[in-house]
């Protein structure tokens, strides 16, 4: 079966060229960028998808907070035949969608309430994310530590590769939940698919810079109970070459970001989403 992936640009985002080109280098078949606009014109639908990527950026230039006037524009905007495009979003994700939120698309994700979606509680706002304890914008490159445990389908079997490497760049990815019982699920539920690491000893960290805005728990993606839903703070798309890596000119070799991207078309052919 074919794979064909959307990638929503528009009002800020800024990578999204970037995210297809690694898409297609991790074996899809169709992936169309599509102005959000579009959506509203009915020029494009999410249902003609398999899977739908909002990728990193500034939304908006991040005035009123990362995300939060997209947000806004998602939940109350309608198509030109009067169907909000949260109920569109609704029933790809009902149908079994992929949904994967990178950095900006990560912010844009929690603030709709389309991640962590606990205790069934879709469009309900149950994490945000915050500003970096460290104040500042954050532009390096991190280790990643991969939960084996997660339903999470984009990271199914990356605990094979060790830490995995990738550059994060925002001034808010600090994951702040609505009270601590939020906290506690996203913990005993196995909801945490990557944490920030030291790369040292392999395990997740509260240190600065290895985690470079404070999270709890090192939290660096979150995904929900269905494992087809995740968002994370690092750019897998900035990931698509060896040469991507500031340490390849010393010999050393880290698997690439793609794997996030390969891992999800790998399973919509198997599924057949």
């Amino acid at each position: 079966m074919k794979v064909k992936v959307v990638i929503v640009a528009g009002y800020g985002i800024n990578s999204h060229n970037e995210t297809a080109h690694a898409v297609k280098l991790s074996g899809a078949d169709i992936v169309d960028v599509v102005h959000f606009s579009d959506f509203t014109k009915k020029k494009n639908f999410l249902s003609d998808y398999q899977f739908l990527i909002f990728p990193g950026g500034f939304l908006d230039g991040d005035d009123l907070g990362a995300a939060q006037a997209a947000s806004q524009r998602w939940r109350f905007l309608k198509d030109s035949s009067g169907v909000f495009l949260l109920e569109s979003l609704r029933q790809f994700i009902d149908k079994g969608g992929l949904v994967l939120g990178i950095c900006n698309g990560f912010q844009l994700l929690v603030k709709l309430g389309v991640l962590p979606i606990l205790r069934g509680k879709i469009f309900e706002r149950q994490v945000s994310l915050g500003a970096n304890n460290s104040g500042r914008f954050e532009n390096r490159w991190v280790s990643l530590k991969v939960n084996a445990k997660s339903p999470c389908v984009f990271t199914s079997g990356l605990e094979k590769h060790g830490l995995l490497s990738m550059p994060v760049r925002h001034g808010e990815g600090k994951v702040i939940t609505k009270d601590k019982a939020v906290l506690d699920l996203l913990v005993s539920e196995e909801l945490i698919p990557l944490q920030y690491a030291d790369a040292t000893s392999g395990e997740s960290t509260q240190g600065y810079p290895q985690n470079p805005n404070g999270s709890p728990f090192g939290i660096a993606g979150i995904t929900d109970l269905s494992g087809r839903v995740f968002g994370l703070m690092p750019h897998p798309e900035a990931f698509h070459h060896k040469t991507n890596h500031p340490l390849w000119p010393r010999g050393e070799e880290y698997t690439l970001g793609t794997v996030i991207f390969k891992n999800a078309i790998n399973f919509i052919r198997k599924n057949e989403v």
